[in-house]
C-alpha cells in the first residue's frame, strides 16, 4: 500500500481501517494546477520554481527616459502646481461664502414672510373688529334724520364707462 496512490476516504485505509498517522503516513491534499491528489503518496511540489520571479522585460532607453521625465518635477511645473492650488482655493473659498450668503439671504426671507403673515393677521383682526363694532343702522339714521341726506332718484345717477381699471378719476366738473 505504501506505493499506491488511490482515495482515501477519512483518513482510513481501505484495507486494514487502521489511521495512516499510526502508521506514520498522512493524507494530503495539493492543489497543482487546479487538480487535486489525493491518496497516501504525494508529489513534493517544486517550490524553487514557484518562488522565483518571471524575468522583467527589457525596456528599451526611450521607455526608461519617459518614465524618469514623467517622475521628475522641475521649479516651472512645481509653481505651475502651486498656483493652481491657489486659484482652486480662492475659487473654492469664494464659493463657501456664496453658499453661506445664500443660506443667510434665505432665512432673512423666511423671517420676512413670518413677519409678513404677522401683520396680515393682525390687520385682519383688527379690520373684523372695526367692522363688527359699526352700527349701519345708526349711520343711516344720522344721515338722513340729521344731515337730510337721501336716496338716489332715477334721474340723479350717472354712469361713467371706464378702461378696465377699478376707480375713476374726476379731471371736471360733473354736469348738472
Amino acid at each position: 500500500m505504501a506505493g499506491t496512490t488511490g482515495r482515501v476516504q477519512a483518513g482510513r485505509s481501505a484495507g486494514t481501517g487502521s489511521r495512516h498517522a499510526a502508521q506514520g503516513r498522512t493524507q494530503q491534499r495539493v492543489r497543482h494546477d487546479a487538480q487535486y491528489i489525493q491518496g497516501d503518496v504525494v508529489r513534493k511540489l517544486d517550490v524553487q520554481r514557484k518562488m522565483e520571479a518571471p524575468p522583467r522585460k527589457k525596456i528599451s532607453n526611450s521607455t526608461r527616459k519617459n518614465r524618469e521625465k514623467a517622475f521628475y518635477m522641475n521649479l516651472p511645473y512645481v509653481m505651475f502646481l502651486a498656483a493652481a492650488l491657489f486659484i482652486m482655493g480662492v475659487v473654492l473659498s469664494r464659493y463657501i461664502q456664496l453658499q453661506s450668503d445664500i443660506t443667510r439671504t434665505v432665512e432673512h426671507i423666511s423671517k420676512l414672510e413670518s413677519e409678513l403673515n404677522d401683520l396680515k393677521l393682525s390687520n385682519d383682526e383688527e379690520y373684523s373688529r372695526i367692522t363688527s363694532s359699526i352700527d349701519l343702522e345708526e349711520i343711516r339714521r344720522i344721515a338722513i334724520g340729521e344731515l337730510g341726506m337721501g336716496y338716489a332718484k332715477e334721474g340723479q345717477i350717472i354712469g361713467y364707462s371706464t378702461d378696465g381699471s377699478d376707480y375713476v378719476r374726476q379731471f371736471s366738473d360733473i354736469p348738472d
